[in-house]
């Protein structure tokens, strides 16, 4: 998706054709960033933006990246968690159906972490958690 940023005011420099390419359609903190200082390039030095209005981006932006912050303190939260309760699996004895038909029972004996994936070793094959449907 490509968003054009026209000038705010005119402009005796020429025009400027800022564009911004993002393959998720979705705006984040780096992108508000570039428009906020493509937009004071631009601005007419004659009639400058309102600095109310400069207040409100500026707060608009601290907010954005403080949500971003939150939302990823909250999935590494998150994945502790599930690692957790993985953890607490272990010595348990556990039956596991998973999307393949494959059916079994057994004792967890380890837990292993691949980059954001978690495995249980169950009698010596590695399951999802997620396939576990009763522990005992």
């Amino acid at each position: 998706m490509s968003t054009s940023i026209p000038p705010t005011g005119s402009s005796t420099t020429g025009t400027t054709d800022a564009s911004i390419q993002n393959p998720n359609g979705t705006l984040g903190k780096d992108d508000f960033l570039k428009l906020l200082v493509t937009q004071l390039q631009n601005q007419d030095p004659m009639n400058p933006m309102d600095e109310k209005d400069f207040m409100g981006q500026m707060a608009q932006f601290s907010t954005l990246e403080q949500i971003t912050n939150l939302v990823s303190a909250t999935n590494v939260s998150g994945f502790s968690g599930q690692v957790s309760q993985s953890v607490g699996l272990i010595g348990h004895q556990v039956t596991w159906a998973d999307g393949n038909g494959n059916v079994g029972t057994g004792q967890v004996q380890t837990v292993t972490i691949d980059g954001s994936n978690i495995l249980l070793t169950v009698d010596g094959q590695q399951i999802n958690p997620s396939d576990i449907v009763q522990v005992s």
